[in-house]
């Protein structure tokens, strides 16, 4: 039933498309484990994570197993979308602690032999950062406006925006000023929110400032960044209506040509990886940059990491894959052809602070979770990087009933409406006890009445996914994920090489990498005959010899790599 298949496009050469490039260098397979600081550990006592807090937790990062860590933005912000609104990029905002803190973190983390990754956010700044204050200041056609987009309204009196662009969040794309007198003037341009002006990158000033942004950081010891909206930057010059606007006030543009993907991006990255192997050259530590890269096909998201560009870009086509294994092959396959292509790796993702967590996206609490624990083990065993969101090993579901009133994110704020809702997936953690805040906080973890309040409520049944409970149990998310990343590490099959392809019974996704290592994911309901007659080295759900059981990834040791080898 199980056997090599013979279409030749069915084998991919992870080796032959990197002949020219380091394959020896850290990202390239690593395992990034991302930090959403706000929601990971309190040390403070005032119900919101910080710094401090991301240090006393890196012993349990540690040990999951995985290479670095992503901090989410941690920069003085008037938090109007928690820190991606940026108001000093060079800086630590007062609520996550201080410089010196952030150099602890790093120093403990690379004695760890942990790297660190930190967000950068090019695309906007906050409304209330020196450079869109001075602009306000200063009247039409200044220098300090030019950092930013400013135009006239249309219409006799200027009263109707520059184009029909819409937001992100949400709402028309652009807001009005006053004049120094009072009166309504010019209009300025957010993708996002009002609270974040995007800036020109057509300014060689902006470009020149977040050379100077890196080299703080990476004079810090950072190992990269990972680069927020890295499709943007650069807008059409002339600022023309987009052919496909968005009717409903509650949409977003997030398909508009004119404001997305634009040819001049690419040689802000090539700025920034000559910026950054300027650092390399000095020490030998190879810096990296990962974008953020929303573009619609494989295709397109290969050429942000040409070989002078960034080195990765999230792949984020499997986490808005349906549980299929046909939709799972296709993806994969365009990512292996496409950006493996380029001599980078494929930077897969399953899920981040944006999205609904697995397990609830891949179906309820009969099949989310065993679907969830598949699709990790899958992942895993996929060539390239991976990054794990926080909460994702220890097998956390979305909080869909969170109450109007505790709503931060500003898509509900702008739209009215729960559906892109964001917050439900940073809840804070649950670390130990059986109410909140779960250990998540310093004050309060006695699960007493007068507990520290969380910045988002946590529910109840977080007391069945503490860290506390996930070590304990070796059945659990956790253990899946350190022993996958355990075997990912010592497995050479799992480095470079070839992925092939298995033919195989409906419903089931099987492959080989290099010289044995196998993985089957039954996306079915029912068991089947498992690729291998022997028992698994690793499976996400218990399985007996020469059994596949329904919504089940395994990992076995096999001589099926050849092309010929034999049906089972």
């Amino acid at each position: 039933m199980f056997r090599a298949s013979t279409d030749s496009s069915a084998a991919v050469d992870l080796a032959a498309s990197t002949a020219t490039i380091d394959t020896g260098a850290w990202w390239r397979d690593a395992v990034v484990y991302q930090v959403y600081v706000r929601s990971f550990l309190d040390s403070t006592g005032d119900g919101i994570g910080d710094l401090a807090g991301v240090r006393v937790g890196l012993p349990y990062i540690h040990k999951l197993g995985v290479d670095g860590i992503w901090l989410s933005p941690f920069y003085p912000s008037p938090q109007h979308d928690h820190g991606y609104d940026v108001s000093d990029y060079r800086g630590v905002d007062p609520v996550y602690g201080d410089l010196t803190e952030f150099d602890r973190l790093v120093g403990d983390a690379h004695r760890l032999g942990m790297k660190v990754v930190i967000d950068i956010v090019p695309n906007h700044c906050s409304s209330e950062h020196p450079w869109f204050q001075d602009a306000l200041a200063s009247p039409p056609g200044s220098a300090a406006r030019a950092r930013f987009h400013f135009a006239d309204g249309r219409g006799a009196g200027g009263e109707m925006p520059p184009n029909n662009w819409r937001a992100m969040f949400g709402g028309p794309a652009w807001s009005r000023v006053a004049d120094e007198n009072g009166t309504p003037g010019q209009w300025y341009l957010h993708l996002f929110t009002p609270e974040q002006p995007d800036l020109d990158w057509r300014d060689p000033r902006v470009a020149a400032d977040f050379d100077d942004i890196l080299r703080f950081w990476l004079d810090r010891g950072v190992d990269g960044f990972r680069i927020d909206v890295a499709a943007g930057l650069f807008r059409h010059p002339d600022l023309p209506d987009s052919p496909d606007p968005a009717a409903d006030e509650r949409t977003r543009d997030s398909v508009n040509p004119l404001a997305w993907n634009q040819p001049e991006v690419h040689e802000v990255w090539r700025r920034w990886r000559a910026l950054c192997e300027s650092y390399t050259l000095r020490d030998g530590r190879e810096r990296l940059l990962v974008g953020e890269v929303s573009v619609p096909t494989a295709e397109e998201q290969a050429a942000y990491v040409r070989p002078d560009e960034l080195h990765q870009a999230f792949f984020f086509h499997l986490l808005s894959a349906p549980w299929d294994p046909a939709v799972f092959r296709t993806t994969i396959e365009d990512a292996l052809r496409d950006i493996a292509g380029t001599g980078s790796t494929v930077t897969w993702v399953l899920n981040n602070h944006d999205q609904v967590r697995t397990v609830t996206r891949y179906g309820d609490s009969a099949v989310g979770p065993g679907r969830a624990r598949a699709a990790a083990l899958l992942l895993l065993a996929l060539p390239g990087a991976a990054y794990i969101y926080q909460g994702e090993e220890l097998g956390l579901p979305e909080v869909l009933d969170l109450p109007d009133e505790v709503l931060t994110d500003p898509i509900f704020h702008r739209t009215g409406s729960r559906q892109y809702v964001r917050d439900g997936c940073r809840v804070p953690l649950p670390w130990s006890g059986h109410a909140s805040p779960f250990g998540f906080t310093t004050e309060g973890t006695n699960d007493s009445d007068d507990a520290v309040k969380t910045w988002l409520p946590q529910p109840e049944y977080f007391a069945d996914h503490t860290t506390t409970r996930a070590l304990a149990d070796t059945g659990s998310f956790w253990h899946l994920y350190r022993d996958g990343l355990a075997l990912r590490k010592s497995l050479p099959q799992l480095g470079g090489g070839t992925l092939h392809w298995l033919e195989t019974p409906p419903h089931v996704l099987a492959f080989v990498r290099g010289d044995g290592l196998v993985c089957a994911v039954n996306f079915g309901e029912a068991p089947v005959p498992a690729p291998v007659s022997s028992s698994p080295l690793l499976s996400s759900a218990p399985c007996s010899p020469g059994i596949l059981p329904g919504n089940t990834a395994a990992w076995w040791m096999s001589d099926l790599a050849a092309p010929d080898a034999p049906a089972l």
